[in-house]
C-alpha cells in the first residue's frame, strides 16, 4: 500500500505552461511535480524529486483526455 503525504485538488497546483509540469510546494523545500502527459495517462501520484514524500493527486481525467490542461 502507497502511504501519501497528502491528497491535493489539482488546482492547488501552479501549471508552467513551458514544461508543462503542475507543481506544488514540498515540506523539504523542493516541489512534487506531476507531467500532462502523466495525467493524460490516468496518473494520480505527484513525486518530490529531493525525497520520498509523494501526493495523491485529485483530478477529473476527463479534463485531460483532449489534451486540455
Amino acid at each position: 500500500m502507497i502511504s501519501f503525504y497528502d491528497e491535493l485538488e489539482i488546482e492547488d497546483f501552479e501549471f508552467d505552461e513551458e514544461t508543462q509540469i503542475y507543481h506544488y510546494p514540498c515540506p523539504c523545500g523542493d516541489r512534487f511535480e506531476i507531467t500532462v502527459a502523466e495525467l493524460i495517462d490516468g496518473e494520480e501520484i505527484a513525486r518530490c524529486p529531493s525525497c520520498s514524500l509523494m501526493v495523491r493527486v485529485i483530478y477529473d481525467p476527463d479534463d485531460f483526455q483532449d489534451g486540455n490542461t
